[in-house]
């Protein structure tokens, strides 16, 4: 799957388009590295991501199957902020 279908999917971000610019920007990392927004990621990435002031590390649980419902929980990622093991 797309880093950028990705994003939206797992609602990191609202719209593709603005995860398109974000990964334009360098405000995207993908195990590391800078993302472009048709880089393929794969269950157990890393993907830091950058939205203005707020930083999220997140780690890649299972890929969604389309755009989840506003009231269903999004469980695709594991959050990575507090612990530095993988």
């Amino acid at each position: 799957m797309r880093l950028d279908k990705f994003l939206q999917a797992s609602r990191l971000v609202k719209r593709r388009t603005l995860a398109q610019r974000l990964c334009d920007a360098g405000k995207v990392t993908l195990n590391g590295k800078k993302a472009k927004p048709a880089a393929e990621v794969h269950v157990g990435d890393l993907i830091d991501l950058t939205l203005g002031t707020r930083r999220l590390v997140v780690k890649i649980r299972h890929l969604p199957t389309g755009r989840p419902s506003a009231d269903a929980p999004v469980e695709v990622l594991e959050d990575r902020r507090e612990s530095d093991a993988w």
